[in-house]
């Protein structure tokens, strides 16, 4: 299977190159004429300047539109509170970072009511699928490869599984990962429950107990702890959980209507779902097209420095590329690449 690339080079207008992306790609073919067609993207946190820019965004806007299609810009709302937790919000952060140009929609609507309960294979049996994803004729994915605290690395299949699920499926994937609190060890100075932003743990009898089924197993806590009582375990499970969740997304699409961009460029530290990313890690790479979420990943994996996010963080970036292979969507762990000169 092959994956077309464009390398990030300034010296040219990388806007006429990505055309020239999509065209050798065939990255519209998955739209047909009166297709609502779902441009499922992260408009990037407040404050955040590393997500893609909009004016690539509004050029695959465009391309949908030429190919008969009714494009929509969406994501789904966050499970933690920040500038994206409602549909008024998300919308708002939406147009302060450039995105006015087109229809944005909460995918799980205005609190995350709207979602679909389906079934899937994995790790979960059952996920919550955003609604208006579910609803869509055919989709676009617009990614931003990047790293993460607990898969390691965010592209396509993080945008997927994490973005396209609602804040019961959000919960659901991460509550995959355990925490361990070592009581021996905790002095019980509540610098955790102070800088967790849901006020977790709780300080019983003077000890940290994780006792609330609402803990999303961010490592917030862990990192703030002084004594090193607080731990996470068996992360790779998260990156097992986007695969899941991956597959219950795309099981909602007829074959063949969804398509795949993903900007290496900009790639930082952490994601684009905090407002202060991190450093830039590595060099950019450029712009990657594919109709398989399993070989866009793995094409980014093969061409970027992926080690680094391995022993930052702790966990395989390959995790959950091989285990969305491994539930059965289509794609190859060691692509070809076809550069687009």
């Amino acid at each position: 299977m092959t994956v077309h690339l464009v390398p990030w080079d300034t010296s040219c207008n990388l806007l006429e190159m990505a055309e020239r992306l999509y065209d050798a790609a065939g990255t519209f073919d998955c739209v047909s004429k009166g297709d609502l067609v779902a441009i499922k993207l992260h408009v990037g946190e407040m404050g955040n300047p590393y997500y893609v820019q909009p004016f690539f965004v509004h050029q695959i806007v465009k391309k949908v539109e030429e190919a008969g299609g009714k494009p929509f810009l969406t994501d789904s709302n966050t499970y933690y509170l920040a500038q994206r937790n409602n549909a008024v919000d998300h919308c708002g952060t939406a147009r302060m970072n450039g995105f006015g140009f087109a229809p944005f929609i909460a995918a799980d609507g205005l609190r995350s009511e709207n979602e679909r309960l389906v079934k899937t294979k994995g790790i979960l049996k059952e996920v919550e699928v955003a609604g208006a994803i579910a609803e869509a004729d055919a989709m676009i994915v617009v990614s931003h490869d990047k790293g993460h605290a607990l898969t390691g690395f965010g592209g396509a299949i993080k945008n997927l599984g994490m973005g396209c699920a609602t804040r019961k499926g959000k919960l659901r994937q991460h509550r995959t990962v355990g925490l361990e609190i070592d009581e021996s060890k905790c002095v019980g100075c509540g610098l955790c429950k102070k800088v967790c932003e849901m006020g977790l743990p709780d300080i019983v009898e003077g000890k940290a107990r994780n006792i609330s089924p609402e803990c999303m197993r961010c490592p917030v806590c862990m990192e703030a702890c002084p004594k090193g009582a607080i731990k996470l375990i068996d992360k790779e499970n998260l990156g097992k959980a986007l695969a899941s969740t991956a597959y219950a997304v795309l099981s909602t699409f007829k074959k063949g209507k969804v398509s795949y961009v993903s900007f290496a460029e900009n790639i930082s530290q952490f994601c684009d779902c905090v407002p202060a990313p991190g450093s830039r890690v590595m060099n950019d790479i450029g712009i990657f097209a594919s109709d398989s979420p399993v070989s866009v990943d793995a094409a980014f994996l093969q061409r970027a420095d992926y080690k680094i996010f391995n022993d930052a963080y702790g966990v395989d970036c390959w995790t959950q590329v091989r285990e969305l292979k491994s539930l059965g969507v289509r794609g190859d762990l060691n692509p070809k690449i076809k550069e687009i000169k």
